[in-house]
């Protein structure tokens, strides 16, 4: 007759001595909890703070300096090589005698043009691709400009002018090459560079004697010379920077600079032949 209150007895006791331990386990959970919580403002803080460490996520900035320089040649101008377009009776129309090449083309004061000039050190941060597209022109069986530079991600759109076919040839390096044909007059293609790269060669397969030259730049510091050899770098903010100047034929030199805030700095490139 005591079997069964005795059990009753021990799950009685049983229930009430697991009473503290799921009293115990409760008040654990409650407590847990809250410092999880707690350090969460110093979580949330922490983001905030990183994108300014990486590198290359402030913006670049402009200021009120400038270059303004000339390049020049060292020596007699040299003749450049003719040719005729009379492989081709549209090009010939535009050009029907010999036309010269546009490879050392020296001007006043022996000023030299088409060199392609840019900020190689001394910018940091980054600097937004410009909306509006630098045109390439495919005219008279030439390119225009002969040398000209562009943003990265900013747009070339390609125009041909002509009434004849073009076959526009990228003989990038660094970023992708591209091979378009463009048979019809008034026809328009955009490409982009995602990557720096300076000096880009665009040629015509149809065409040998049509090549173009693009620089691709990170930042907007570049220039090109002018027929009288002049260009200029604008709003470059005070410091110290590294400059290189790029010619087709005679090759590539660098200065070094210091420019103050608002200051002018003259600087002249001397391209010889052979160098």
């Amino acid at each position: 007759m005591f079997k069964a209150p005795g059990r009753l007895r021990t799950r009685v006791a049983a229930s009430l001595a697991l009473l503290p331990l799921l009293a115990a386990c409760g008040g654990k959970e409650e407590p847990a909890a809250k410092p999880a919580s707690a350090p969460a403002p110093a979580a949330a803080s922490a983001p905030s703070a990183a994108p300014a460490a990486a590198p290359g996520a402030a913006p670049g900035a402009t200021g009120s300096s400038a270059v303004a320089g000339r390049a020049v040649y060292d020596g007699a101008p040299p003749q450049n090589p003719t040719f005729r377009m009379s492989a081709d009776a549209s090009c010939a129309k535009s050009h029907p005698g010999e036309v010269t090449k546009e490879e050392i083309a020296v001007g006043t004061d022996k000023g030299l043009g088409n060199v392609f000039v840019w900020v190689t050190s001394g910018i940091s941060g980054t600097y937004p691709a410009q909306a509006a597209p630098v045109v390439l022109d495919q005219k008279g069986c030439l390119y225009e400009p002969h040398v000209f530079g562009l943003l990265v991600g900013q747009p070339l759109e390609i125009v041909n002018s002509d009434d004849t076919l073009h076959n526009v040839h990228s003989l990038a390096e660094t970023n992708d090459a591209f091979n378009l044909g463009m048979p019809k007059k008034g026809m328009r293609v955009t490409r982009t560079f995602d990557k720096p790269e300076v000096m880009v060669k665009i040629k015509c397969d149809v065409h040998g004697w049509m090549a173009s030259y693009a620089g691709i730049v990170p930042h907007p510091f570049f220039a090109v010379s002018g027929k009288d050899g002049g260009f200029e770098i604008r709003n470059l903010p005070a410091g110290t920077y590294t400059l290189e100047a790029w010619h087709e034929k005679l090759g590539r030199q660098t200065q070094q600079i210091t420019v103050g805030e608002k200051e002018t700095k003259p600087v002249t490139f001397t391209f010889k032949a052979g160098a």
